[in-house]
C-alpha cells in the first residue's frame, strides 16, 4: 500500500519511532500550545495520516503540526484543500499586496502631467544606470532592487509624456528595458503575478516604440514567465512568433528566442529539438555585436548557452549530461555572482540525484542552501524543492535526513 512518506520521515526525524508515540507526543504538545486539554490525536488518526489517503487536518491541528515540524501540512504529504491559506500568510498577503500596489503604481501614473524640457542626454544616463542595476542584481538578488528600479521606470514614464521625436523614442526603448528588469526581479522573487504584470508593461512600451528588436525581446520575456509556469507549448508559441520575423532581428534577440524555445521543448520532452535550437543559437553567438543596453546576458553571463542547455537536460532527467555541463559552467562563473552560482549549484545537485549520486547532491546542496539564505532568491528555493523531490528515494537514509536539515535551515532563513 502506498503511504505518506513525508509525514513518516518527519516523525522519525524528531525521534517518534511509532505512531502511538507520535500521537501521544502531538497530543501533549497541542494541549500545551493551544492551552486546550481537549486537544487529542489518536494512533488511528495518525495511521490514516501516514496512509495513502491522509486527508487534511483541522486548522488547529495544522498549527500544532507546524509548531512541531516547522512545516505546514501540504509540506508533510497531506492533501491540500482548495482555498487553504497558511495562517502565517494572512498578514503577509496584506503586506505583499500593499508593496505590489506601491510598486505597480509606477507603471500606472495618471496623466496628463505638466510639460517639462527633456534633455536627450537623459537617455544615456538611464542606459548607464541600467547596466549598474544588472550588476547589482547578480550581487544582491531581487528584493533590494525592485523599489529602486521601478521608481526609475516611473521617472522615465513621466519624461516620455513630455518628450518629442527621437528623444521620446529613445526613452520608450530604455523604459521598456527598465520594465523588463522589474519583471525579472519579480520573477526571481517568486511573484509570478507581479512578473506577468511587468512583462505586460514591457510589451506595451516595446510596441509603442515601434522597435522590432524590443518587441521580440518583450515576447521572450513573456515566454520566460510561461516557462516558470511549466507551459511548454505556450513558450514555443511565443518564441516561434519572434522567430517568424527573424530576418529583421539582431542576432542577440534571435539567440534569446531560440534558447527560450529550447526551454519550452524541454518541458514537452523533445530532447532533439532542445539540441537543435541550442546548436543554432551557439552558431549565432559570435555575431552578437549590437550596442543595445538590454538583454545582454548572452555576453555578460559566462557559459550562457551551456547554462540553458544544462537546465533543459535537467528537466529532461538527463542527470549525467546535465551534471557534466554544470561542472563546466561553475568553473567559469565568478564567486561574485552569488545568486547565479547558487541557482546553478542547486540544479547541479538535482542532476547528481538523477544520476544516483545522493551524497554528492547533498554536499553541493549545503553550499547552495547558504546562498539561498543570503540572497532570498525564490528561484533558488524552487530549485531546492526540485532537489528534495529528486532525493525522495533516499529520504529515510542518513543522506536524506541530512538534506532535510539543510532545507529546514533554508525555510527558516528565508
Amino acid at each position: 500500500m502506498s503511504r505518506n512518506d513525508g509525514l513518516r520521515a518527519a516523525r522519525l526525524r524528531v525521534g517518534w519511532r511509532t505512531v502511538e508515540a507520535a500521537a501521544t507526543a502531538l497530543t501533549r504538545h497541542g494541549q500545551q500550545l493551544l492551552d486546550d486539554r481537549q486537544f487529542a490525536v489518536s494512533p488511528r488518526t495518525w495511521r490514516r495520516w501516514e496512509g495513502d489517503r491522509p486527508g487534511w487536518p483541522a486548522e488547529e491541528t495544522a498549527i500544532v503540526l507546524h509548531d512541531v515540524f516547522r512545516r505546514w501540512p501540504e509540506d508533510l504529504g497531506f492533501t491540500t484543500p482548495s482555498g487553504w491559506i497558511r495562517p502565517e500568510h494572512h498578514e503577509e498577503e496584506c503586506v505583499d499586496r500593499q508593496a505590489f500596489a506601491s510598486v505597480t503604481a509606477a507603471a500606472l501614473v495618471a496623466g496628463p502631467l505638466a510639460p517639462q524640457h527633456v534633455d536627450p542626454a537623459l537617455i544615456d544616463y538611464f542606459q548607464q544606470q541600467l547596466e549598474g542595476h544588472y550588476r547589482a542584481d547578480m550581487l544582491l538578488g531581487p528584493h533590494d532592487l525592485i523599489g529602486t528600479v521601478s521608481a526609475q521606470y516611473q521617472l522615465i514614464d513621466k519624461l516620455v509624456r513630455s518628450a518629442n521625436g527621437v528623444t521620446r523614442q529613445g526613452l520608450l526603448r530604455v523604459g521598456a528595458a527598465y520594465a523588463a528588469l522589474v519583471g525579472w526581479l519579480y520573477q526571481d522573487a517568486g511573484d509570478i503575478a507581479g512578473a506577468a504584470f511587468w512583462r505586460g508593461v514591457t510589451q506595451e512600451i516595446a510596441v509603442r516604440s515601434r522597435d522590432p528588436h524590443l518587441i521580440g525581446y518583450s515576447l521572450v520575456n513573456q515566454a520566460q514567465v510561461r516557462t516558470d509556469l511549466g507551459d511548454g507549448q505556450a513558450v514555443v508559441d511565443l518564441c516561434e512568433a519572434v522567430l517568424d520575423d527573424a530576418a529583421r532581428l539582431v542576432p542577440k534577440v534571435r539567440i534569446m528566442a531560440m534558447q527560450q524555445q529550447a526551454h519550452g521543448a524541454s518541458l514537452t520532452g523533445e530532447r532533439g529539438l532542445v539540441d537543435e535550437l541550442m546548436d543554432q543559437a551557439n552558431r549565432l553567438l559570435p555575431r552578437v555585436d549590437d550596442d543595445l543596453p538590454w538583454g545582454n546576458a548572452c555576453r555578460r553571463t559566462p557559459g550562457y548557452l551551456e547554462v540553458q542547455r544544462a537546465t533543459c537536460y535537467g528537466r529532461l532527467g538527463l542527470g549525467e549530461e546535465a551534471g557534466a555541463l554544470w561542472t563546466q559552467v561553475l568553473s567559469v562563473v565568478p564567486e561574485t555572482a552569488r545568486r547565479d552560482r547558487g541557482v546553478y549549484m542547486a540544479r547541479q545537485a538535482t542532476a547528481a540525484a538523477a544520476a544516483r549520486e545522493p551524497d554528492q547532491a547533498v554536499e553541493i546542496a549545503r553550499v547552495a542552501a547558504r546562498i539561498a539564505v543570503e540572497t532570498r532568491s525564490a528561484r533558488m528555493c524552487r530549485e531546492l524543492v526540485t532537489l528534495e523531490r529528486a532525493m525522495r528515494p533516499w529520504q529515510d537514509a542518513p543522506v536524506g535526513r541530512d538534506l532535510a536539515e539543510i532545507l529546514e535551515a533554508v525555510a527558516e532563513g528565508t
